[in-house]
């Protein structure tokens, strides 16, 4: 089962030429379950919806409530921001959870379930985007505590391990992610453990998904880092959804146009049970 997640970057820069960049990137890669993040709806038309027609793929997303800043970026309103799942699988449910801001900025980031009738059993999947100020962990730690809770109540009654994927504007050492996954720390919700899927990838594989070497990332002058993540539960009965690689994607022009400011990450999970003796 191949997993991605990619930050799309709404529609900064030359977002109609981007969008073809984010189609051509994707359509190899013969992805079964997609999250996005900052996803545009102008009304007539969604990135999201737009992907999926063009991949034959199954959408559902979830609308920021609070879009005003990022319309302000823009110079223009009336567009949506949100995330977005895409899923080769029919998505049977759907719900979603406001994440707290704690006193931080508040631009009405949710988490986004949605439950995937795949072969043989359903799969939770989850997209999210935390808060993005480098001084909100504080913050970060709080929408980490609700996405945790959010998770669980969502994930309990399938063999196959739920999926979290986001740009979640941390690295992975940091206190937000340590408690996220719940390995490194006390979890936020007892018993729960999300393995991050890069910690699988070889290691001298590139896993900066922020890099000042993609042109939209470098306006900013931050420092490079990991911020965008898959998370997979523990595995389930025989192995079923354990991380059997990962790797980036998207993190070079194409045709001359970058697709988003930030890389993707691509893993692909164990769809079934090991065989005993393979």
């Amino acid at each position: 089962m191949r997993v991605l997640t990619w930050n799309v970057w709404w529609r900064f820069g030359p977002w109609q030429a981007r969008r073809q960049a984010i189609a051509a990137t994707l359509e190899p890669l013969g992805c079964d379950l997609i999250g996005l993040q900052e996803v545009w709806d102008d009304g007539r038309e969604n990135l999201a919806g737009w992907l999926a027609d063009r991949l034959g793929m199954h959408w559902t997303w979830a609308a920021s409530d609070r879009p005003g800043r990022w319309h302000a970026r823009l110079g223009e309103s009336g567009i949506d921001v949100g995330d977005a799942v895409l899923s080769r699988w029919p998505i049977v449910d759907s719900a979603t959870v406001r994440l707290p801001t704690a006193g931080g900025r508040d631009d009405g980031h949710r988490a986004l379930y949605a439950r995937v009738e795949a072969p043989g059993h359903p799969v939770a999947f989850f997209t999210t985007h935390l808060n993005s100020a480098p001084h909100e962990s504080a913050v970060r730690c709080a929408q980490v505590r609700v996405l945790a809770r959010f998770i669980a109540d969502h994930g309990r009654d399938t063999p196959f391990p739920a999926i979290l994927t986001g740009d979640h504007n941390a690295l992975p050492d940091s206190d937000e992610m340590r408690l996220l996954g719940g390995y490194r720390t006390a979890p936020a919700v007892p018993g729960q453990v999300l393995l991050d899927a890069w910690e699988y990838a070889d290691p001298s594989a590139p896993g900066i998904t922020w890099d000042p070497s993609n042109p939209y990332a470098a306006l900013t002058h931050e420092p490079p880092g990991r911020i965008d993540y898959i998370h997979v539960g523990a595995p389930g009965p025989g192995g079923l959804g354990h991380v059997r690689s990962v790797r980036r994607a998207g993190d070079g022009p194409v045709d001359g146009v970058w697709p988003s400011d930030h890389a993707a990450v691509v893993a692909d999970l164990a769809a079934g049970p090991d065989r005993e003796g393979a």
